[in-house]
């Protein structure tokens, strides 16, 4: 058998588990979202993407591991759709924050798990959620100090806590805490 067919094989081989280990990881933001992390279960998630529980332990060590991959997923679909928001000073607030409430649409799951794992005193969990927080604070931040933005660490702090307040809006089901911004008012 040649080299290039023992690769192609491989990523063959590969594609399955891939694909499994989504399917679980997309299961599981469902399943966190609507009971929380401590009443969710493996067997809920494997039942949701029609699997066994011994599988989902043979992707994720425990479920731990589990929430934590949920919520990396989650950080990063955020990290990846501001990387993505071009746009002059004048309105690159406006983008971000339109970018922000179109995830909230989208991926309303993904929000809740972050509001949920806020409150989980968990080591690892607590590190998962510091490092997103971070890595999210500072691409912001960069794109706010690269447009030439005045005051963009204070133009950020607020951003942050206007985001984190529609997450609570969104979380408690009341869009009457949601931020207004400029145009709105």
């Amino acid at each position: 058998m040649s080299k290039e067919s023992t690769t192609t094989r491989g990523k063959a081989d590969e594609s399955p588990s891939i694909n499994r280990r989504e399917q679980i990881l997309e299961a599981a933001v469902v399943v966190f979202a609507e009971h929380g992390y401590y009443r969710a279960t493996t067997a809920q998630v494997a039942e949701k993407v029609g699997i066994s529980q011994p599988y989902v332990f043979k992707v994720f060590k425990n479920k731990e591991e589990l929430f934590i991959a949920a919520l990396e997923r989650s950080f990063e679909r955020i990290v990846q759709a501001f990387q993505g928001v071009k746009a002059s000073a004048d309105t690159l607030l406006q983008e971000a924050i339109r970018t922000y409430e179109l995830l909230m649409e989208t991926h309303p799951n993904e929000i809740i798990l972050q509001v949920q794992a806020l409150g989980i005193r968990d080591e690892l969990i607590r590190q998962t959620m510091q490092g997103g927080m971070s890595r999210v604070t500072s691409l912001v931040e960069g794109k706010f100090i690269a447009a030439g933005m005045p005051q963009p660490e204070v133009l950020v702090s607020s951003f942050m806590a206007n985001g984190m307040l529609c997450n609570i809006a969104m979380a408690l089901e009341m869009p009457q805490l949601k931020p207004k911004h400029p145009k709105e008012l």
